[in-house]
C-alpha cells in the first residue's frame, strides 16, 4: 500500500512542509543548518543540537555530507548560533528564533493534510480531480485506519450520496430527485429512483448495496445505542469500493 499525503487529529507542520515554505534547496549551508535547529526547537522541543547530528539530516535530506569541521568553524563564527560547552554542540540564537518565527509563523499551526493507506478507497480511482471527493475519500481511509469506525460509516455513507447525485446530474435527470423546491430528495429516495432508473443503469450488485450502506451510516449516525465496529466494516469493504468505482463511472469522474 502506498502512503498518501495527515489527519483526522491534525498535525504540526512536517518537515516536507517547512522545507517546501522555506525554500530550503535554494539556501546557504549555515541558513540551511538555522533552518534545521529552528525546526526542530519548535515541532519537537529539541533545544540543541550537535554539528554531527545535522550532518546526518542533510544526507537524510538528500543534500551532500558536509565538512564537518568547517561547518562548525562556519556557526561558531555566526551571530545566528550560541555555542553549547565549547564544544560540537549548539543552539539557534534567540534572536534568530524570534526573527524565524515571524518569517514562518505558521510553524506551530495544525496541518489540515489527511495521511492515509487507500485501506477503503483507493484514491487512484478518481482519476477526474474533483478537490472535495479527494478529501472525502482521504478522511473515510484515515477515519477507518485510526478506528473512528462511526465516522468512517458516516463519510461512506456521505460519498455514496455524493456519488448518486453527480451521477444523475451527469445524465442530466436530477429533477428526478428533486422536490418541488430543487432541493435533493433523502437518500433513501434517491436509492429508491437509483435501483430502478434504466438511463442510470446500476448494475445487480450496486443496486443490492446502496441500502447496505445507506443503513451502515444511519445507524452510526442516528441510533444511540450503536457503534460500528472494524468487524461490520471489513467485511463489508469490497462491495463498497466496488460501487464506489461504479459510481465514479457513472459520474465521468473515472472514464
Amino acid at each position: 500500500m502506498r502512503l498518501l499525503p495527515i489527519p483526522i487529529s491534525p498535525t504540526p507542520m512536517t518537515l516536507t512542509e517547512f522545507l517546501s515554505k522555506s525554500e530550503f534547496s535554494k539556501q546557504t549551508e549555515l541558513r540551511r543548518s538555522a533552518l534545521l535547529g529552528f525546526f526542530n526547537f519548535r515541532i519537537h522541543d529539541e533545544t540543541t543540537f550537535t554539528v554531527a547530528g545535522l550532518a546526518d539530516m542533510f544526507v537524510k535530506l538528500g543534500y551532500s555530507r558536509p565538512n564537518t569541521s568547517r561547518l562548525t568553524a562556519t556557526i561558531k563564527k555566526s551571530r545566528m548560533f550560541v555555542s553549547v560547552g565549547g564544544g560540537q554542540t549548539f543552539k539557534v540564537h534567540p534572536s534568530t528564533i524570534e526573527t524565524l518565527d515571524a518569517e514562518y509563523p505558521d510553524i506551530r499551526k495544525k496541518s489540515e493534510e489527511v495521511v492515509h493507506l487507500d485501506s477503503v478507497v483507493p484514491e487512484s480511482l478518481l482519476q477526474m480531480d474533483r478537490a472535495f471527493i479527494r478529501l472525502l475519500i482521504r478522511q473515510i481511509n484515515a477515519a477507518y485506519e485510526n478506528n473512528i469506525y462511526d465516522g468512517c460509516a458516516v463519510l461512506m455513507r456521505r460519498l455514496l450520496e455524493i456519488l448518486l447525485i453527480l451521477g444523475y446530474q451527469e445524465l442530466t435527470i436530477e429533477s428526478v430527485i428533486q422536490d418541488g423546491a430543487a432541493n435533493f430528495k433523502p437518500l433513501n429516495a434517491i436509492i429508491d429512483d437509483a435501483k430502478t432508473n434504466k438511463l442510470l443503469a446500476l448494475s445487480r450488485n450496486t443496486r443490492e448495496s446502496l441500502e447496505t450502506f445507506r443503513k451502515l451510516g444511519n445507524f452510526s449516525a442516528h441510533k444511540i445505542y450503536y457503534n460500528a465496529t472494524r468487524k461490520s466494516l471489513e467485511s463489508a469493504i469490497l462491495d463498497y469500493r466496488a460501487m464506489v468505482e461504479e459510481l465514479l463511472y457513472k459520474s465521468n469522474l473515472r472514464t
